[in-house]
């Protein structure tokens, strides 16, 4: 019997990543940083580098490249998930080795006033996504991948599933956004409804659901609320712990279509046009909604163990960021100027 060739190295890396269940996004973004690696030494192969190249590559990014010391630190990640998992071999770093600290940045907060004024200048889908991330918390992916039964109306209550951390968790649901929740369910419901009659209607489930419960990635209430323009082809179809394969329809291309959840970088785009129009003279993104969140709950008299919980944080000491806007350390002092 003739024997397989050896997967490629990156695609063991890929192979790794799923079966440990992290992100798609952190997969492309480990194989990335790998695969820079190694043309960064001559296309070396990994098993016969070790501490001193990680470092040489590390002082590239920050000296040559100015990148942040997140980003070195996501890049140590994925090279120190390639040695440990993929070539199992534990890198001894020398103890003078400088490692990348992140250094504490306040997080742009937008006022009340701000907040809406953004939110007024957008329409439609965007509209209603920047609404849940300032009425609920959420971040950016989590309120893309939001699931038709994520919506408890009954409860009031969001069911963030696998946010950050592989964790779940309830937050609010704001009573104003019933309505314009409800609209968007029947949305999804025709979209899904056409894509039933073209032969399609599948749609990701997490995991090994898809095997476990083979009729419910055509179910309703597991359809993203906030669906693709179009269908598209599943990145993860070949995987051994992806979701079965999807139908093969004429003017599609192939096996593993389905209709995926929005991009987000419409949100990203339409949140800075919005703060743009609005004059707000701030740096806006889908997280400032977030961060808005959580500081305008503590200046409204929460509880910061609350906000915690909201927000999904593992430690208080995050949350206790968003103390920085209210009338308490420096805000509380009163300049001389003003006396």
């Amino acid at each position: 019997m003739e024997q397989k060739p050896p997967r490629k190295l990156l695609d063991q890396v890929s192979d790794a990543l799923r079966l440990k269940h992290y992100s798609y996004r952190t997969e492309q973004a480990y194989r990335d940083w790998i695969k820079r690696y190694i043309l960064f030494h001559g296309k070396r192969h990994p098993k016969d580098m070790g501490a001193p190249e990680i470092q040489a590559f590390l002082t590239h990014l920050a000296v040559e490249k100015n990148v942040s010391a997140s980003t070195q630190n996501q890049a140590l990640s994925a090279l120190l998930f390639l040695y440990r998992h993929i070539l199992h071999h534990d890198i001894q770093f020398p103890t003078d080795i400088v490692r990348p600290e992140k250094s504490r940045t306040l997080p742009t907060v937008l006022t009340h006033t701000e907040a809406l004024a953004v939110i007024n200048h957008m329409t439609g889908v965007p509209k209603l996504m920047t609404q849940i991330l300032y009425g609920s918390g959420l971040r950016l992916m989590e309120c893309i991948r939001l699931r038709v039964k994520d919506i408890d109306f009954g409860n009031r209550t969001i069911i963030v599933r696998d946010g950050k951390g592989e964790d779940d968790r309830l937050t609010i649901l704001p009573d104003s956004l019933i309505p314009a929740l409800r609209n968007q369910i029947q949305i999804v419901q025709r979209i899904h409804q056409t894509d039933l009659a073209d032969g399609f209607g599948e749609v990701y489930l997490p995991h090994a659901l898809a095997f476990k419960y083979p009729n419910a990635s055509r179910e309703l209430i597991w359809q993203y609320l906030f669906p693709a323009a179009s269908l598209s082809r599943d990145p993860r179809h070949s995987s051994p712990f992806g979701s079965p394969k999807g139908v093969l329809r004429e003017g599609v291309g192939g096996e593993g279509y389905r209709r995926h959840h929005a991009d987000p970088s419409l949100l990203q785009k339409a949140i800075r046009a919005a703060a743009k129009t609005a004059g707000i003279q701030k740096p806006v993104s889908p997280h400032t909604f977030r961060h808005s969140f959580a500081t305008h709950l503590l200046q409204n008299g929460y509880d910061i163990r609350t906000v915690q919980e909201l927000l999904g944080h593992k430690d208080v000491k995050t949350t206790m960021i968003y103390t920085h806007v209210l009338n308490r350390g420096a805000s509380a002092v009163r300049s001389p100027l003003d006396s």
